[in-house]
């Protein structure tokens, strides 16, 4: 859904990661730096039940990590491996974000949340898997209404919030973004599905 505001997005980086990229550090190093920022976030905040500033340091290093994309273009340092080490970097991220969140969660006696919490994390990697065994094979896999951007905003503002707080915020965050998840998954495998499907000769066609 976030994916039709990235053109704007981009307009409004490349200025910034051109300041970054005088700078001399690598859109790889970005992408390295932005993760363990966010892991050190989420392991470091959320297993002691300091929600909120485990939600400032992470926003502060996926922020951060959006750079890379703005320096590799402005640098013309853009490249397969980047991609693949940047596509890595996220799934390790988000098992930091989903894992701590669990952990924090079953400290403090949430038992159903903390559960909620793990589904989020195996449903984001079947949804990220989901699209990379597609394209890997040849198909699309362009749809979902719960990317990854979509899923760390429904996270981590609620978790915030919690931090903060304001009571079943992040129940209502945590079910939404299960649900949603799952209808990703199924929107997934759906799309794959009709387009396997179609490669099918009808019966009796002619050659």
């Amino acid at each position: 859904m976030l994916n039709k505001v990235r053109p704007a997005l981009g307009r409004v980086l490349t200025p910034i990661g051109r300041s970054v990229a005088r700078t001399g550090i690598s859109p790889n190093a970005i992408t390295v730096i932005g993760t363990v920022g966010v892991v050190v976030g989420a392991l470091g905040f959320f297993p002691r039940g300091s929600y909120f500033w485990g939600t400032m340091v992470i926003t502060a290093f996926v922020l951060f990590d959006m750079l890379d994309g703005a320096v590799a273009r402005v640098t013309g340092r853009i490249s397969k491996f980047g991609a693949f080490l940047d596509s890595t970097m996220d799934r390790v991220a988000d098992a930091a974000v989903f894992g701590g969140l669990m952990i924090g969660l079953d400290r403090d006696g949430e038992d159903v949340l903390a559960a909620l919490a793990l589904f989020c994390l195996v449903a984001g990697v079947v949804t990220s898997y989901a699209k990379a065994r597609a394209e890997g094979l040849g198909y699309t896999c362009n749809v979902g209404i719960a990317e990854r951007s979509e899923r760390l905003i429904i996270v981590l503002v609620p978790t915030g919030f919690h931090g903060l707080g304001v009571p079943y915020i992040l129940a209502v965050g945590l079910w939404v973004l299960a649900v949603l998840s799952a209808v990703t998954v199924g929107q997934r495998l759906v799309a794959v599905w009709r387009q396997a499907r179609d490669e099918v000769p009808a019966p009796g066609g002619g050659s």
